[in-house]
């Protein structure tokens, strides 16, 4: 079942990608296999999806012990600063990051600003406002490397409500692009989700965030 939702999800975005003249191979998907057991990401493997996301330091750990060390693992959760140490070697991706103090704890790595476009007081990330002033103090840092943006749009039952973020998180992109910022690249716009991917591709996104749409509903009581 697991390889028929991913067919499913790549064939979505390969439509959505038709739907706006985009080449589907500027879009990688990334399974979102947070609280999923590691039989799921096994399950998942014959598809040849290799990227997995987790939101806990210590599950992407106990994950990358026991799984395929060609797993490229993407931490897209809120990060404390006190737990980096623990995803060196590990990453290939921290899509979290929205404070210097966080950044400055991170040992060589690739990063993402994470942008909160809709401004929900119950969700991280900074604004858009403070976004370039951010990013430029973080190019700074020799041991991190900026490679675009990442937002978590608001959950709703019509995807189309989220259109708005994700062509603001598009400008945004472009706009801090033109900048030529020395240590920059936004080559990356992570944005799309299970209930909105689709319209986040058609509106540039470059890896969509998917777990539901692959895995299943969550138990996060276990």
């Amino acid at each position: 079942m697991i390889v028929e939702n991913i067919k499913q999800v790549e064939e979505n975005i390969k439509q959505a990608c038709e739907k706006v003249g985009r080449n589907p191979e500027e879009v990688t998907l990334i399974a979102v296999s947070k609280t999923k057991p590691y039989t799921a990401i096994e399950e998942a493997l014959p598809s040849g999806i290799l990227d997995y996301g987790e939101n806990k330091v210590q599950e992407l750990c106990d994950k990358f012990d026991i799984l395929p060390k060609n797993i490229r693992w993407h931490m897209i959760g809120h990060l404390q600063r006190n737990k980096v140490k623990y995803l060196v070697g590990k990453v290939q991706l921290i899509h979290s990051v929205d404070s210097l103090r966080l950044a400055e704890q991170i040992e060589k790595a690739n990063v993402l600003i994470e942008v909160n476009m809709a401004q929900e007081e119950s969700k991280f990330g900074i604004t858009s406002q403070e976004t370039e002033e951010l990013i430029r103090e973080i190019a700074k840092l020799p041991h991190v490397r900026i490679q675009g943006l990442m937002t978590i749009a608001p959950f709703t039952d019509n995807p189309e409500t989220n259109r708005v973020y994700f062509k603001n998180m598009k400008k945004l992109s472009v706009d801090i692009n033109n900048k030529n910022i020395d240590n920059v690249s936004m080559n990356v716009l992570s944005m799309g989700m299970t209930g909105d991917y689709q319209v986040a591709v058609e509106e540039g996104a470059t890896m969509v965030r998917v777990g539901t749409g692959i895995f299943g509903e969550r138990n996060y009581n276990i």
